[in-house]
């Protein structure tokens, strides 16, 4: 169990702010021991495994999941998944459209997920890819705990990031 005391882990995420809230984030998700799960990099493009297909659809499937995001550049590598996701400001309840109700912003406290937010929508993909690898028998770690994101800001900021992601398979070869 988590003691601040003993473990004094540093939070990734930036202190305060509203993951939940409208806007666009750039995330890495890395495996564990950065394994190569998903595929490999042939002739600077991504060639997916059985795990990559699976990771790809369950990135997809986001979603059908959570109503209120959109996705943008992805790809998954053959150790990480990179990807840009948009949470908008309605929320999708089926037939329409409504805004969310104007309830003070959730706090983002040490281990818990707010509802709706990116730490939610990445735990979603990652139990997705994580059950389809304990049904066929590997029971090892596949990530590493925690994800890297940064809030994209300015439109010159989300054109460099879908470029970097579009671009990380030909620079695999270079940085591995």
């Amino acid at each position: 169990m988590y003691n601040p005391e003993i473990h004094h882990r540093k939070s990734l995420r930036k202190q305060g702010y509203d993951y939940s809230q409208a806007g666009l984030y750039f995330i890495t998700i890395c495996c564990q021991d950065r394994r190569h799960l998903f595929g490999k990099i042939e002739n600077c493009e991504m060639q997916l495994n059985d795990a990559g297909i699976i990771a790809n659809q369950c990135w997809l499937d986001i979603v059908n999941h959570f109503p209120h995001v959109k996705l943008h550049e992805y790809i998954i590598m053959p150790d990480h998944v990179h990807g840009i996701i948009e949470i908008t400001d309605k929320i999708n309840l089926g037939v329409e459209y409504i805004q969310p109700l104007n309830l003070p912003p959730p706090r983002n406290e040490f281990q818990k997920i707010i509802p709706l937010s990116i730490g939610s929508i990445v735990k979603g993909f990652k139990i997705g890819v994580t059950k389809w690898f304990r049904i066929n028998g590997d029971q090892s770690k596949i990530w590493q705990r925690n994800y890297h994101e940064r809030v994209i800001y300015s439109t010159d900021s989300f054109e460099r990031v879908s470029k970097y992601i579009k671009n990380n398979p030909r620079k695999w070869n270079l940085n591995n």
